[in-house]
């Protein structure tokens, strides 16, 4: 965080506080709320591209696009009411509390049979009547309250490893097991991962997170070689194409977009690998739709776009003086960018294929929504 003079915080506090009253969209960061909308632009134009052909079988080929409108237009909603309340009320404990108990309560219950939505082997959604819903995405940014409000308490002294680093990692870690268990080991993951970044935000020595992220890796590389097909997905991603009848497949169709695609992509839309060949192009995979209809100067945008975001959020993180509001607009920034880099790992083939959508692009109304209203506060936070 920047250091101001005192005089200085509170005019600007005064300014923002003004300009809440006059309009809830003054003040914004510019480039946060530009890339933010051509993200959106961009995501829901390609989720058409990868959609249209499969969810002709689901309702018509715009059933998987009105869907996503739909999750955007709550998102929408939600940011209107967030940007309209002072973000401080977060720290609250009520609040963040509830968040988290809530978060606790519903990946709890997802573990229930009969309760939780069985999908492809994962228990990951809790079915509300018509709609279903990953309580993961929910309980990621409630992690991120409960980290924001922990780190900036005055008597956590994060540079002590068994008094201040070790016991904030308890509940992430509790959380990170619920989500495991699902298995979902991309987003159990990411949540330690963005955890470990917060505290070194706020000062954890390097030897400290150093020991964590050691632990952590010995953690995941059991976890990968405990199952007999998580051993085999750890192979095939090395070489898919000698896996291609079972696990290497749907990373060598992946590839193959990207091959197709080649400079300047095929055309949006024009690509042929979601022609019932490349298994979810329009969630976890659909990066490769952006490969293979856009190229390879597509996806160079598409990432510069998630790389001005991130920078983007990491600047409001900076400017502000407020230490909660500047640990939660990071770990909220962190969270969507340690997600893109993931989910465009796994695409590529740099890491193992795992379950976890791409930012703003992969079809969920759940998961935009969320998104929305997580992105909503870092801009509320923006204006501080």
């Amino acid at each position: 965080m920047i250091a101001r003079p005192l005089t200085g915080a509170n005019e600007a506090r005064g300014r923002a506080l003004g300009n809440t009253k006059g309009s809830w969209l003054r003040g914004i960061d510019r480039g946060l709320a530009v890339t933010f909308a051509l993200l959106l632009l961009v995501g829901i134009a390609t989720l058409w591209a990868a959609s249209y052909y499969n969810a002709q079988d689901n309702g018509g080929a715009l059933s998987e696009v009105v869907s996503q409108l739909f999750g955007m237009a709550v998102g929408a909603a939600a940011m209107v009411v967030l940007l309209r309340l002072d973000y401080r009320l977060l720290s609250r404990p009520w609040l963040c509390g509830a968040l988290l108990a809530a978060s606790f309560i519903m990946l709890a219950l997802v573990a229930v049979p009969g309760i939780g939505k069985l999908l492809n082997g994962s228990r990951r959604w809790l079915r509300l009547g018509p709609v279903s819903f990953q309580p993961s995405e929910l309980a990621k940014y409630a992690m991120i309250v409960y980290l924001a409000r922990a780190l900036s308490q005055k008597n956590r002294d994060v540079t002590r490893f068994f008094t201040g680093l070790a016991p904030l990692f308890i509940l992430p870690g509790l959380m990170f097991l619920l989500i495991l268990m699902q298995p979902n080991l991309s987003t159990a993951g990411s949540i330690l991962i963005v955890t470990a970044v917060m505290a070194m935000i706020a000062g954890a020595r390097w030897r400290h997170l150093g020991l964590v992220g050691a632990a952590g890796l010995a953690l995941g590389t059991f976890y990968a070689l405990s199952e007999d097909y998580r051993r085999a997905r750890l192979m095939s991603y090395r070489n898919p194409f000698a896996y291609m009848t079972n696990e290497g497949y749907q990373l060598s169709q992946s590839l193959l977009a990207f091959g197709s695609g080649g400079l300047f992509g095929m055309g949006i839309g024009q690509g042929r690998q979601k022609f019932a060949f490349l298994p979810y192009p329009e969630s976890d995979f659909i990066f490769a739709v952006v490969g293979e209809d856009l190229g390879w100067v597509g996806c160079v945008a598409v990432l510069g776009l998630f790389m001005a975001f991130i920078w983007f959020g990491l600047r409001v993180a900076m400017r502000c003086e407020d230490r909660f509001g500047s640990l939660l607009a990071g770990g909220i920034t962190c969270m969507i960018g340690v997600q893109a880099v993931l989910n465009v790992a796994v695409v590529i083939g740099a890491m193992p294929t795992t379950g976890l959508p791409l930012p703003f692009f992969s079809s969920g109304g759940t998961s935009i929504s969320i998104v929305m209203a997580a992105v909503a506060v870092v801009m509320n936070i923006s204006r501080s």
